[in-house]
């Protein structure tokens, strides 16, 4: 069995953020990191393990590894599974999940290689006590990872449970909503601090201003969170993760007013956000509106951090293309001294802003491939200004 506290953790991550990543688990006491494939190797003591779990904006999931070997097929993968003390893990009350990936190897098919997976566990436990847990995929209480890549497998224990970038205060998203772990990284490459009034004029369903105001508030990306994976890890300690939890918590501070502001143009849209935003300390201090970006007269000096339509429906290209078009134009005009972040799932569109980026960041919103642009207008005075009609 692998001792993952000297071997170390893999931390998964999406959408082309690896280099953040590693810089987000340094910053929450991660050694001796490594980028990869869609994820960061680290090493960390298990306190470390419970904060980068409860802390963490950017991340999808944190393994630990539990076994490694040689692995050329699924019957070798089966007796393999069989060996292992799985009731050190998960008990014959729980249910379990195990998701798999293959890379390079001779067994090509990951769903048969989870399903062997599954068939040694239940197995096991079957032959050494004549029960065997059931398999759920959608809310497990215990998730395993596989993955085998060039003949060497190895099962990990998924420590997170359901993904990280599963927050709890959405309930209700519109369409083509950003993923929340997006949101968070679009707003650590903004380098927002609060010192500049950040708006988002197409806020919809209001994930961009939930990351702001959790990463400003200094809120835990998962206090809404009732359960870790972590809880079946063997040397899980309660009284430790009580106390990480709340030294985590003591750093929350509140929001101050007229710093975060959101608009859009659907009132439904901004019905969610609101909804959205309740859940979240100190959301009572945000002010959203219902107007387009046309209908504001300045934003001035600011940071501006927005996810317009894409346009993906078919006969929506012309009437996004001019969307992006005025848009431009309501940055040139009505924005100086201001630094805009848009983020777009279709690269093509943002010739039609008309204005020329000064940094191009790609980054991916689940399977959507897009980029994140800012633009930076003339400076101006640096007194905060914001205008509507």
């Amino acid at each position: 069995m692998y001792d993952y506290k000297k071997i170390g953790f893999f931390a998964q991550a999406t959408g082309k953020m690896e280099s953040l990543c590693e810089e987000e688990l340094i910053e929450l006491g991660a050694t001796e990191t490594k980028t990869a494939y869609k994820g960061v190797y680290f090493k960390g003591d298990i306190p470390t393990i419970y904060k980068i779990n409860y802390t963490s904006r950017l991340l999808s999931r944190v393994l630990a590894p539990l076994i490694s070997f040689p692995c050329r097929s699924t019957d070798y993968l089966y007796q393999k599974a069989k060996k292992i003390h799985w009731e050190d893990f998960c008990s014959i009350d729980k249910t379990f999940s195990i998701s798999a990936s293959v890379s390079q190897s001779r067994i090509t098919n990951s769903l048969y290689a989870s399903q062997c997976l599954k068939d040694g566990i239940v197995d096991y436990f079957r032959e050494k006590y004549g029960k065997r847990p059931d398999v759920e995929v959608v809310n497990p209480d215990v998730r395993f990872n596989l993955h085998i890549e060039k003949d060497t497998a190895i099962i990990s224990l998924d420590t997170s449970g359901e993904s990280l970038h599963k927050r709890g205060y959405r309930l209700l998203a519109g369409e083509a909503p950003m993923q929340e772990t997006l949101a968070a990284a679009i707003i650590r490459l903004s380098k927002w601090d609060g010192e500049t009034t950040l708006f988002d004029p197409m806020c919809g369903s209001g994930t961009i201003l939930c990351e702001a105001l959790m990463y400003y508030c200094r809120i835990p990306a998962q206090k809404l969170r009732k359960k870790f994976g972590f809880y079946n890890l063997p040397e899980f300690d309660r009284k430790v993760w009580t106390k990480v939890k709340e030294e985590c918590d003591k750093k929350i501070r509140p929001l101050p007013k007229n710093i975060l502001r959101g608009s859009d143009k659907s009132q439904e849209a901004i019905k969610v956000a609101k909804n959205n935003l309740s859940r979240i300390l100190y959301s009572e201090n945000i002010e959203l509106s219902c107007r387009p970006f046309q209908h504001v007269k300045s934003f001035e000096n600011g940071t501006l951090v927005t996810n317009p339509p894409y346009g993906m429906r078919l006969g929506e290209t012309e009437e996004v293309r001019t969307l992006y078009k005025e848009f431009g134009d309501f940055l040139k005009t009505n924005c100086t001294g201001s630094s805009a972040f848009i983020y777009t799932g279709n690269p093509e569109l943002r010739k039609f802003i008309g204005l020329k980026s000064s940094r191009r960041v790609p980054l991916d919103n689940g399977k959507l491939e897009g980029v994140l642009l800012q633009i930076d207008s003339y400076p101006g005075s640096k007194k905060k200004k914001y205008q509507s009609e």
